[in-house]
C-alpha cells in the first residue's frame, strides 16, 4: 500500500518505439483466458483474405484486464460526451472468445 501511496504523486514516463508509432489496424479480436491471464489477439481480417493475421498479442493479469475495461468505459463516455453517441452494429460473438467488428460493405 505504501507503494501506491508514494507513486500517485509521480509522473509516467513512456517512450514509443519508432516502428509502434503508425499503430496497428484490428477489425476483429479474440479473447482468451487462464486462471492467471487473458490473451487478446487484435486481428486484421479482410476481404477475400483466407485467414486473418494477429496484429498484436497482449497479455495481461485479470486484475489489469479489469482496470483496462473500466478505463475503456471511462474513455467512450469522454468521447461519445465530445463527439455524440457511438451506434455501433452488433458485434458477432462466438464462443464468448472472438469478436467481429462488422466493416461497412465497400462498393465497387
Amino acid at each position: 500500500m505504501a507503494n501506491n501511496e508514494n507513486n500517485q504523486g509521480q509522473q509516467i514516463q513512456i517512450e514509443i518505439p519508432t516502428e509502434e508509432m503508425q499503430g496497428r489496424y484490428s477489425n476483429l479480436a479474440m479473447i482468451t483466458h487462464g486462471p492467471n491471464d487473458f490473451f487478446i489477439d487484435m486481428i486484421l481480417m479482410g476481404p477475400n483474405m483466407p485467414k486473418g493475421r494477429v496484429q498484436s498479442r497482449i497479455i495481461m493479469t485479470p486484475e489489469n484486464a479489469k482496470q483496462l475495461m473500466f478505463a475503456l468505459q471511462q474513455n467512450i463516455q469522454k468521447y461519445e460526451q465530445t463527439f455524440g453517441e457511438i451506434k455501433p452494429k452488433a458485434p458477432v460473438i462466438n464462443n464468448n472468445t472472438v469478436i467481429d467488428f462488422p466493416l461497412p460493405k465497400g462498393k465497387a
